[in-house]
């Protein structure tokens, strides 16, 4: 293999090669420790290492920590190559501290002596590697170190443009570790007015150190909106050739557009006509650029411009008070919902789901339902499937909420395990808030029960129940339609607890039918017993009881299967004790109190 060039370092490029050239594990841990024991008697020999040698050496470590070795000397020559004034050395310097030294080591006092005689270079390379190194390493002793000196130096008329933008960046490190070291007062001024720099390297630098502090103080830097409208307008409305060394595959300045709009979006709306007329006017154009045809066919455009389109979307919803803005943006995020890109479709549901919670735009996201309805069929991706499971939901109301039940219904026969749970939720709630009649409701939450009984929750079975007790006009449709339900040869648990609830209190009303005659009913139920976990089945003993109220013909039949020895001498104290006070309630205990004990015992399981 040829030799790897390490910037005119010879050694360091013949070690990195020897290696690369290692056949196993043992040969490279063995070829790591002869050139440790040579390094080691390198610094400890009494011949004074130049520059070079010390940065050589230096690489040759951090090459060997990266390699996963430990590193347990050296510190002190990387510490020494700080105070070069030769770049290389110094650079190397810097980083094998940020990469190697722990900020609780003896030689942090030195490291930031160094660090600040840099920072008061007039040098703006060394200025800028010392920023570099507090911005990596920030700890909370960088902050209280050079806490006081970064924001003079980021505010300074006299700092080059390059070292700002390292600046703001290594300002933005030490305030999220130690958020109190930003002044206040004046200093809020001067660092919003850096939105309006000449240089949009320091507008993009200072933009993500402005959105950290709003977020922490939004009423002290409320300022920053007019000036990031101002700065938003001037890039969306700039020509190619204004902004050619930051335009991104013919978009101008995307990174920055985003961070304005992020920035923005911690604000409510401008007051101020003026900047809100310019902020509509930048969205807009956002808008039309995303209609007109692409200028490149790569796929870095239409990241960039869609990057750009989204948090314009974004900052829209937030805004949620421009109908036709609204509107618009829904049009937009509508061609995307069969765009070939899977990530376009994904981002347009998840944005439209914002958008259907808004009363501009909640008709204009309905008009693409059958679209959402046939990405949920046809998607191949589950987490796009998913996202138009969100929508759908989204944008139900009194006019779709049967179609889109019926759709949801249909899709969770066969949708992944993952999203089943979350489904039947959605199901279940939808179900219940536009139900315009009950025996709908009903049906559906019995549907969902058949296809995923596993999935339902207690609170959901248990609704429907309340629901049908509270509902007179539903009580026989549901009594018959649960009935029919538990016929199915494979009947789910959740199911069962169902039938035994509503035919133990309403199967009188279908009793009159011979098919769902009062034994049929017992004997349909006690098919499942046996099959049923323990609470399942002293639920049925408890629908046992009552129906020697509502049938007294089958209450032998009933008292018979209380006596068996499954039931009384079962392992399960619960169902034992049922088991044993039901049998001796129906033998002592006239009617009419039983009508009473059981009507009471079924409205306290309610509440």
């Amino acid at each position: 293999m040829p030799a790897v060039r390490g910037d005119g370092m010879r050694g360091l490029a013949v070690f990195i090669s020897d290696i690369r050239n290692c056949k196993s594990k043992e040969n490279e841990v063995k070829r790591i420790n002869k050139e440790l024991a040579n390094i080691r008697s390198k610094f400890k020999g009494d011949k004074t290492l130049d520059g070079y040698q010390k940065k050589k050496y230096v690489c040759k470590l951090l090459f060997i920590f990266l390699l996963g070795h430990d590193i347990d000397f050296g510190h002190m020559e990387a510490v020494n190559l700080l105070s070069s004034n030769k770049y290389t050395e110094k650079q190397i310097g810097y980083l094998f501290i940020s990469v190697l030294v722990n900020t609780n080591s003896d030689l942090i006092k030195l490291i930031v002596q160094n660090i600040k005689n840099d920072l008061n270079s007039r040098n703006p390379v060394h200025v800028n590697l010392a920023l570099q190194c507090i911005a990596n390493i920030g700890s909370k002793e960088m902050a209280e170190a050079f806490g006081h000196d970064i924001p003079k130096l980021l505010v300074s008329g006299e700092t080059m443009d390059v070292v700002k933008q390292s600046a703001a960046l290594c300002l933005l490190r030490l305030f999220r570790t130690n958020p109190d070291i930003i002044p206040g007062g004046e200093w809020t001024s001067r660092i919003i007015h850096l939105l309006n720099d000449q240089h949009l390297g320091v507008v993009t630098a200072a933009s993500s150190l402005i959105e950290a502090l709003v977020k922490l103080n939004p009423d002290e830097y409320k300022g920053c909106v007019s000036l990031a409208v101002s700065r938003l307008s001037r890039i969306i409305t700039a020509s190619y050739t204004d902004l050619q060394d930051y335009t991104y595959y013919f978009v101008p300045a995307p990174w920055l557009s985003v961070k304005l709009l992020r920035l923005l979006q911690h604000y409510p709306p401008p007051e101020d006509p003026g900047v809100r007329g310019r902020l509509n006017e930048c969205l807009d154009a956002i808008l039309n650029k995303a209609q007109e045809p692409p200028k490149s066919k790569k796929v870095q455009h239409s990241n960039a411009k869609n990057a750009v389109l989204f948090e314009a979307i974004s900052i829209i919803i937030h805004s949620d008070s421009e109908a036709a803005l609204l509107v618009r943006a829904c049009n937009q995020l509508g061609q995307f919902l069969s765009h070939r890109e899977t990530n376009l479709r994904y981002l347009a549901l998840e944005t439209m789901c914002l958008l259907a919670t808004s009363e501009f735009s909640h008709e204009a996201v309905k008009k693409h339902q059958e679209t959402v309805i046939n990405s949920l069929k046809t998607e191949r991706d589950v987490s796009v499937r998913q996202r138009a499971v969100d929508l759908l939901y989204a944008m139900c109301d009194r006019t779709n909420a049967e179609q889109i039940v019926h759709e949801m219904l249909n899709y969770l026969e066969s949708a992944d395990y993952s999203i089943r749970e979350e489904m039947v939720l959605k199901v279940a709630i939808l179900a219940e808030k536009y139900a315009g009649d009950y025996t709908w409701y009903v049906d559906v939450i019995l549907n969902l029960i058949r296809i995923a009984g596993d999935y339902v929750s207690e609170e959901v079975w248990y609704r429907v129940i309340q629901i049908v007790v509270n509902r007179e006009d539903v009580q026989g449709y549901a009594a018959k339609t649960v009935f029919e339900a538990l016929q199915a040869p494979a009947c789910h648990e959740n199911m069962v607890k169902v039938g035994g609830y509503i035919l133990g209190e309403f199967g009188n009303l279908i009793a009159g039918d011979k098919r769902s005659a009062p034994q049929v009913q017992f004997q349909l139920l006690h098919s499942k017993y046996h099959l049923c976990s323990a609470s399942t089945r002293a639920l049925l003993l408890t629908t046992y009881i009552k129906f020697i109220n509502l049938f007294p013909e089958i209450k032998t039949e009933i008292q018979n299967i209380l006596k068996c020895d499954s039931n009384l001498r079962c392992s399960d104290a619960e169902l034992q004790q049922r088991a044993s006070e039901y049998l001796h309630l129906s033998l002592v205990t006239s009617t009419d109190v039983l009508v009473s004990t059981f009507s009471e015992l079924f409205v306290l399981s309610l509440n």
